[in-house]
């Protein structure tokens, strides 16, 4: 199996909401797109309103355009910064305020079993890991490009664009570039 694995997107998918509120594009998803234990997908915020209510879903999501704030119905308000990763239970009932107009965000979110984490960041030259054998990664860079290297294997990812890395025991990886990358990390029981 190639450790490497470019997801190009022309495999991303366009979806309606759950709740019809806007429109979410979905980069991956699995182990069956209809019926998935993880989604990974960038939304767009047009307008403030109600996030879909997503029972035994965990979410990670990271605003990409500005700061955004999320209104829960019993009173609690998280607050995350450009960038800034922020972590709730899907099942709770709530708003999302974007405090700089409209933007997009980055999601992950999981169910069941599955064992997952986000990170959005700049890319300014080099980043390397060494990451555990049962773990495998999304990468998606948002802006700029890199070059990923696993092995003896090696990808050019541009804006736009994704690829899963999938590396062997032992096996480091190298991404170097520049711009604004996510990476997602998941634990799953077999390969997305």
């Amino acid at each position: 199996m190639d450790m490497l694995q470019a997801v190009p997107p022309s495999q991303f998918r366009e979806q309606p909401w759950a709740n019809g509120g806007g429109l979410t594009t979905e980069l991956a998803a699995g182990p069956d797109r209809d019926h998935w234990q993880w989604r990974i997908s960038l939304a767009r915020i047009d307008a403030d309103g109600p996030f879909s209510v997503l029972p035994g879903v965990r979410r990670l999501l990271a605003p990409l355009d500005g700061s955004l704030e999320l209104h829960f119905d019993d009173g609690e308000r998280l607050h995350a910064r450009r960038l800034q990763v922020m972590h709730f239970d899907g099942g709770r009932a709530l708003a999302c305020h974007s405090l700089d107009g409209p933007g997009r965000d980055f999601n992950l979110m999981l169910r069941d079993s599955v064992d997952g984490d986000l990170m959005v960041r700049p890319l300014l030259g080099s980043m390397v890991w060494l990451p555990r054998a049962d773990t495998r990664w999304f990468a998606c860079m948002l802006s700029g490009q890199a070059d990923v290297s696993v092995g003896d294997e090696q990808l050019l990812l541009e804006a736009g664009h994704a690829a899963w890395i999938r590396p062997r025991t032992g096996t480091h990886v190298l991404v170097d570039g520049g711009g604004e990358i996510a990476l997602v990390r998941l634990t799953l029981p077999e390969a997305p």
